[in-house]
């Protein structure tokens, strides 16, 4: 079995840390990439079924969040012993991962995808949907699914005393002015080509530099060249794939 690969990188401005992993768990999935921050930390994995599925004329992908009570230490007890319908926040997670990931697909890809997030580890300090949305596009990118990627994603908190926190913890956010996220993909001109952005506030003149600033932290997001190991770059599906 080959060894586990392991890539670290600090965030800019504060003492976190993001890390790769790869080549550790659900070895059996096409692509699978655990993604930490903090003791935040969540298993991405990406499968597609090896051909079209009859009938099918539009791109079948599914991504599904998991979230569970071990990953904060808590086993459900008394009455309610097995784990309820999924959250809010794990729904809007999966629209979030969805939303930058679905353009970038091969055109004309018609495989049954599938994406899984579970939450291994909550911290309660650092939110796992940035996670999410990163280690979808790294798992995608593992995989051999044919995937324009690797997609970066960040989320900005603008403090009150103006500066920009990147991936801000739950206080962080809370004491905030607001929060930006913005997902996209470095070009091979060195520009961002951004696919998704959120925000709940006005468009003002801080929102601009938040987009420079977001732009070079998408940069350090994306996967590193060390977590894509030759021997799994090569296709796995069927071709054509559609």
């Amino acid at each position: 079995m080959a060894e586990a690969i392991r890539v670290s990188g600090p965030v800019s401005g504060t003492e976190k840390t993001l890390t790769f992993e790869t080549g550790r768990f659900a070895l059996q999935s096409q692509g699978a990439v655990q993604v930490s921050l903090g003791r935040s930390s969540v298993l991405a994995t990406a499968n597609a079924a090896s051909s079209v599925r009859e009938g099918i004329d539009f791109f079948p992908l599914t991504v599904d969040v998991e979230e569970r009570s071990y990953a904060a230490g808590k086993i459900p007890g008394s009455f309610f012993r097995r784990e309820g319908r999924p959250t809010e926040d794990a729904i809007l997670t999966c629209r979030l991962t969805d939303r930058p990931l679905r353009p970038s697909f091969a055109k004309g890809f018609r495989n049954e995808t599938q994406i899984v997030i579970t939450v291994i580890g909550a911290d309660q300090e650092n939110p796992h949907d940035m996670l999410s949305i990163n280690g979808a596009s790294a798992s995608l990118m593992i995989s051999g699914i044919p995937f324009e990627g690797p997609i970066g994603a960040v989320r900005l908190a603008y403090s009150q005393d103006g500066t920009w926190i990147p991936h801000p913890t739950y206080a962080e956010g809370d004491e905030s002015t607001f929060e930006l996220v913005v997902a996209g993909r470095e070009l091979d001109n060195g520009d961002v080509a951004v696919m998704m952005v959120a925000r709940e506030f006005l468009f003002n003149n801080n929102t601009e530099v938040g987009y420079e600033y977001t732009f070079e932290e998408l940069k350090m997001d994306e996967l590193p060249d060390e977590v894509i190991p030759p021997a799994v770059t090569e296709p796995t599906t069927d071709e054509p794939p559609y």
